[in-house]
């Protein structure tokens, strides 16, 4: 079942990639996080284009999952570089050490993901690339805990991000208080529930206005998340806040991810050309 204000014909996508040759570039770079004094990897992919064009790029941002690293997505998706090609972004995968979640937490003063990916990160592509700078050429998306820090950075930062996704996010960790290292950054769930509350996207969407923030969220029905996407779906429905809901057949998985980036990327890509 496809909940969604479009279609994606993958016969399209395909017959666009055979009729194309790219040639996109993919570095590795050092950033500097200076809230957690120290250096953090990330990769970023530009288009053929980018070193002739003068045109500033729109930049998405693809944050991991539990246990990943700033390489996942290209070691996975090696045909991801050419999805820059094809949808003319900067595409930017940042590290977020094993389980950040993407929080400051207030448990540990050395884990300060939130004010890295969407502060420090953000300026230090800013002042690196050629980008659009402002909110109407950034989105942000990811798998999992990516997910999750996804729709939690947008939902916080809505200055910084016009459009932002999930595939597979653990957009309600509540119901799995042991799991992911999730008490590590917020401490445990029996002792600190208000802080469980106050950090899980289900319970961020009182942050939201209709019209805001463009939103895709994509969950297969074998998934062990799958549950809480639907929940989470139907508190967006019940706050009238617009979004995409996409449900496929599959599992928490990169077969499932390798198809739903594709989704991802083309809602992100209708935004951004609204702004052109």
């Amino acid at each position: 079942m496809i909940q969604s204000r479009f279609i994606l014909t993958f016969s399209f996508i395909v017959s666009f990639f055979i009729a194309n040759v790219y040639g996109a570039e993919v570095d590795t770079v050092n950033t500097y996080s200076a809230a957690m004094k120290k250096n953090i990897k990330a990769v970023v992919i530009t288009p053929a284009d980018y070193k002739e064009s003068t045109t500033p790029y729109p930049v998405v941002y693809l944050l991991h999952g539990y246990g990943g690293r700033y390489s996942s997505f290209v070691n996975a998706i090696p045909a991801i570089k050419n999805y820059s090609d094809v949808f003319k972004v900067i595409l930017v995968c940042p590290d977020s050490n094993i389980g950040s979640w993407y929080f400051d937490s207030p448990v540990d003063n050395a884990w300060k993901y939130e004010t890295y990916t969407s502060g420090e990160l953000v300026s230090w592509i800013d002042s690196h690339y050629k980008t659009i700078k402002d909110r109407k050429g950034r989105g942000v998306t990811g798998f999992s805990m990516g997910g999750h820090g996804a729709l939690y950075l947008s939902f916080k930062h809505q200055d910084v991000y016009g459009v932002a996704g999930s595939m597979s996010g653990g957009v309600d960790f509540r119901p799995f208080p042991r799991n992911w290292e999730i008490a590590k950054r917020l401490g445990t769930y029996s002792e600190f529930q208000e802080r469980w509350d106050q950090n899980t996207v289900i319970n961020m969407v009182n942050l939201l206005k209709p019209g805001g923030l463009d939103l895709i969220i994509d969950c297969g029905t074998e998934d062990f998340f799958f549950q809480v996407n639907n929940n989470f779906h139907q508190k967006l429905l019940e706050q009238k806040i617009p979004h995409d809901y996409i449900v496929r057949p599959g599992g928490h998985n990169w077969q499932y991810w390798d198809n739903a980036i594709l989704y991802q990327l083309l809602f992100m890509s209708k935004y951004f050309n609204r702004y052109k």
